[in-house]
């Protein structure tokens, strides 16, 4: 199973934003620290922003900053609305049925129970849980050489 580009930088933007203690950051901040493009990322603070996860600020001083407390942000429910599908397998899609053995096929069920596992286990932690290791995270933002400090 793979996730999105879409789920990926969604949690790096959750993960970025909560090292900034209720401070804004850009989203050109945060495309050029992460290498990603603008305008990709300008989708996935809206999808965030609806889900009401991050809040958006236009203007001189403005920016994007979390909307909830990190405790408050479930990583399962995260990847959940990020994600358009779980279809792991071509079988699962109902609209390609292409495999001939699919009426019978035991393998269906056993996929079906792997990804239901892994949401599962997302289910279990919050942004809070990821940020447990600040001091790292916070090292490693500021030792990647032109990257910008993430005072607030």
């Amino acid at each position: 199973m793979q996730l999105t580009n879409h789920t990926d930088y969604s949690l790096r933007v959750l993960v970025y934003l909560g090292l900034k203690d209720g401070g804004r950051a850009t989203i050109t901040e945060m495309a050029g620290h992460f290498g990603i493009s603008r305008n990709h990322l300008v989708k996935v603070i809206q999808n965030l922003s609806n889900q009401r996860i991050v809040q958006t600020l236009r203007g001189k001083g403005g920016g994007v900053c979390l909307a909830r407390q990190p405790g408050e942000i479930n990583i399962g429910r995260v990847v959940r609305q990020s994600e358009s599908h779980f279809n792991i397998m071509e079988c699962f899609s109902g609209d390609r049925e292409n495999c001939v053995i699919s009426s019978v096929c035991k393998l269906k069920g056993v996929f079906r129970r792997a990804a239901q596992s892994f949401l599962e286990v997302l289910d279990e932690y919050t942004l809070e849980h990821i940020l447990q290791n600040r001091d790292e995270l916070i090292e490693i933002i500021i030792m990647g050489g032109s990257r910008p400090a993430l005072d607030p």
